[in-house]
């Protein structure tokens, strides 16, 4: 008889945005790992590829797309198998003053990080492309409550696809389609590294988490596998923090 496990994700194809690094790399390993079929997107090719040499299993397909262009997600979605979960995990940072925004700063971010997601998730509901009891899981932010110097844009952004994601959570439930969001606390990717802060400074200021470290992709993957599972079968309109017990980034 098989092993009882909750969390499998066998006989599941999942799409993944931004898998080409950071945290959409990690999920999308660990799903595979976990027996999902894994459906990658992400805009540069050769990251995307290193990340599908690294699932397990086969059956993977990989998909080059800017998610800001109504095009590439039209073609994306046209080629996508019935989903069964989807991670909306691609997006940008920014750090610019209140009083220092320009339209340009607005787009460089509202696009990729709630633009895209919502015209994305339109196009798979339109297209018939999410099967009945599947899971739909947001990459937000402990940002969107944790106000932060420079921080206004993206933290506005994160806020934005919570209350997006609580709505359509509403609207699917009659189809047990399950959308929650997960909000990290500070994880150690390029984003922020990229972020103008020195890595020495990162490193002491993780001290303060009460768990003193930052988190590392794979713990947001291994939250993002119970929510695509059927082990989280009765949780829908969730935002949970994952923050090495931070109040405050």
């Amino acid at each position: 008889m098989e092993n009882f496990n909750p969390f499998s994700l066998k006989e599941k194809n999942i799409l993944i945005t931004g898998a080409s690094d950071g945290i959409g790399k990690a999920m999308a390993i660990s799903c595979s790992k976990m027996g999902a079929t894994i459906i990658l997107t992400a805009r540069n090719k050769k990251r995307l590829e290193e990340t599908r040499s690294m699932l397990k299993g086969v059956g993977h397909q990989m998909f080059i797309a800017d998610l800001t262009s109504q095009e590439d997600i039209d073609n994306l979605v046209d080629q996508l198998p019935p989903l069964d979960g989807i991670v909306h995990n691609a997006g940008v940072g920014s750090r610019v003053l209140c009083k220092l925004i320009t339209n340009k700063d607005l787009d460089y971010v509202f696009n990729p990080n709630v633009k895209a997601p919502i015209l994305l998730q339109k196009a798979i509901l339109d297209k018939k492309k999410i099967n009945k009891g599947a899971s739909i899981v947001f990459l937000a932010s402990r940002a969107a409550k944790s106000p932060g110097f420079g921080n206004a844009i993206y933290s506005a952004s994160k806020g934005a696809i919570i209350s997006y994601a609580n709505c359509l959570g509403l609207e699917l439930a009659p189809r047990k389609i399950r959308v929650n969001c997960i909000c990290p606390a500070m994880v150690w990717t390029k984003l922020i590294i990229q972020e103008g802060i020195e890595k020495e400074d990162l490193e002491e200021a993780q001290e303060k988490y009460p768990l003193k470290r930052y988190g590392n992709p794979e713990d947001i993957a291994n939250l993002a596998i119970y929510l695509l599972s059927g082990a989280s079968s009765w949780m829908t309109g969730s935002c949970i923090d994952i923050t090495g017990g931070a109040k405050e980034l």
